[in-house]
């Protein structure tokens, strides 16, 4: 993308002079924005589960899940913008157990029904504390998000707060933790990926 806009900027110089550098300037710095990526670190417990994005807290429920945990589960669903950092992050210290992209439409992020039928990637992990537990994490591609990328495979070791994906252009993010886990989150809350304690494990 970033290459296109350098292209449009140069046609457009070609035939505006200096001025034909203004909106290609303007989406070349949105896009070096938009694609930051910032060092992070959280002075946490092994059993606190950070966020695993930016954003706001759109709704936590109770719900039963099938795909991964096979059971019931609790959602926290996060809801990004354009204006958000878009890397998505580790809650816990855990191991890759599953991954399984599905196609889909592109509906704005935060309708309720958009994780259902939006492109999605689905992340599951088990988690290294005493009593392993297991948690799914889901990245929604939105009305302007176009691409998700994910960088682990299963088998990974993956540190709490590690990098694992991005989705690019707003978007949502959602993570089912097991029913009894402790919650710290509440609706409306802002949070940030690896830094904000959305809960806690318990034994």
């Amino acid at each position: 993308m970033l290459a296109a806009e350098i292209v449009l900027g140069a046609a457009l110089s070609w035939w505006l002079g200096p001025k034909g550098w203004i909106l290609p300037g303007v989406l070349i710095l949105f896009t070096l924005y938009f694609f930051r990526n910032p060092e992070r670190s959280a002075d946490c417990e092994p059993e606190d589960i950070l966020s695993p994005a930016d954003g706001v807290v759109m709704s936590i429920e109770e719900v039963d899940e099938y795909r991964f945990i096979k059971g019931p589960a609790v959602k926290i669903s996060i809801f990004l913008s354009v204006l958000n950092v878009h890397v998505n992050r580790v809650p816990v210290e855990a191991q890759v157990e599953y991954i399984d992209y599905q196609p889909g439409k592109y509906l704005p992020a935060f309708k309720s029904h958009a994780s259902e039928i939006n492109e999605r990637n689905y992340l599951g992990i088990k988690t290294l504390t005493r009593r392993p537990q297991y948690i799914l994490l889901v990245q929604i591609t939105g009305f302007i998000a176009r691409r998700i990328v994910c960088w682990s495979k299963p088998g990974d070791h993956l540190d709490q707060g590690e990098r694992f994906g991005l989705i690019k252009f707003g978007s949502c993010t959602e993570i089912y933790l097991p029913r009894g886990t402790e919650i710290y989150a509440e609706k409306g809350m802002k949070v940030r990926g690896g830094i904000t304690v959305l809960g806690r494990l318990t034994e």
